[in-house]
């Protein structure tokens, strides 16, 4: 939202804080484009699969108070989905990457609906049973899932009209191109809910979850609702990164992914959008560029951890929420 001020007679225009986080995230995003360099846009691709993941993330922990454990076990569920439509099927990656986003939501259903009548203690061993299961059958399945060998020799999502090949996603830029245009999409969508009254319910619940049912409030339905988007939108992730490396394999579940989630969600702020975002992009960058060898780099974002929980305990995005408060609170005292 714009809002006019009179400055010493002359109109001045300020952002709203939403308009300033967007066109930060928008730098950001189109940051790799400007190097050229293939790896820099494997990096991005991998920040902006991690931004729609840490943001689905949050809507469920920062949002609604439910500590999940599921976000990587949906990601891993949609990307085999998507792979055994394409392979077996014949599914275009386009519609198969939907596919298996849609497979998920559904799934994150039928979890959800024994998984949310326990308590939020127990939701969190649910949430991590089912990653631990689905990570089992990708290894024991060998019927469907090929085993620890996985399925290879993916298509990449193309476009091509007659003999002429419009579209090339084996290209990193134009990968990157496509993975960013469903990174704008999941994260608009999630931007919409979170601002719709339903994000405002979703609040509520996670603040006095005992008050919103003493106003009527159905608060598994809506904690159902957040966890089934959350799961569609990390299937669709999957789904879609697994047609840019061309393999998908049992490393999907990998349990790096569930703690760099965490890390980001942590570190971001839990309940803000936007801090939440930039560091997916920070924390996910930062490592590969400097290239830290995986066990060296689990250290490194422990000690992270460990020191933001000191310093930082409401994540970058309470620190920020802090320091605005105190500055009107300046402003306002006579």
């Amino acid at each position: 939202m714009m809002t006019r001020a009179l400055n010493g007679g002359r109109a001045t225009r300020s952002f709203s804080p939403d308009a300033r986080w967007c066109v930060c995230v928008a730098i950001l995003a189109l940051a790799p484009t400007l190097t050229g360099s293939s790896y820099v846009l494997n990096v991005g691709s991998l920040a902006l699969a991690f931004a729609v993941l840490a943001t689905s993330l949050n809507l469920i922990f920062g949002f609604t108070g439910l500590l999940s454990f599921a976000q990587i076990g949906f990601w891993g569920v949609g990307a085999y989905v998507a792979a055994i439509a394409a392979a077996d099927y014949g599914l275009s990656p386009w519609l198969a990457f939907v596919v298996g986003g849609a497979f998920t939501g559904v799934l994150a259903i039928l979890v959800g609906i024994p998984a949310l009548r326990v308590s939020r203690a127990s939701f969190v061993i649910v949430s991590l049973s089912f990653t631990l299961l689905a990570t089992l059958l990708s290894r024991s399945w060998i019927d469907v899932t090929r085993g620890p060998l996985g399925i290879p020799g993916l298509p990449a999502p193309s476009i091509t009209i007659g003999d002429k090949l419009l579209l090339d996603g084996h290209d990193p830029l134009t990968f990157y191109c496509i993975m960013l245009g469903f990174a704008a999409l999941a994260l608009g969508v999630i931007f919409a809910l979170i601002r719709s009254p339903i994000g405002r319910i979703l609040l509520a619940t996670n603040q006095n979850e005992a008050l919103a049912r003493s106003q009527g409030i159905n608060v598994k339905h809506y904690q159902l609702l957040a966890f089934s988007v959350a799961a569609a939108f990390s299937g669709m992730t999957g789904g879609l990164y697994i047609f840019h490396l061309g393999i998908v394999d049992p490393s999907i579940f990998d349990t790096y992914y569930s703690e760099m989630l965490l890390i980001i969600v942590i570190l971001g702020g839990a309940g803000n959008f936007w801090t939440v975002i930039v560091a997916a992009f920070v924390l996910t960058a930062v490592p590969e560029l400097l290239r830290f060898d995986p066990e060296l780099r689990l250290v490194m974002f422990g000690a992270v951890l460990v020191g933001a929980a000191l310093v930082l305990p409401g994540g970058f995005g309470g620190y920020l929420r802090e320091a605005n408060l105190k500055r009107w609170r300046k402003e306002v005292r006579p």
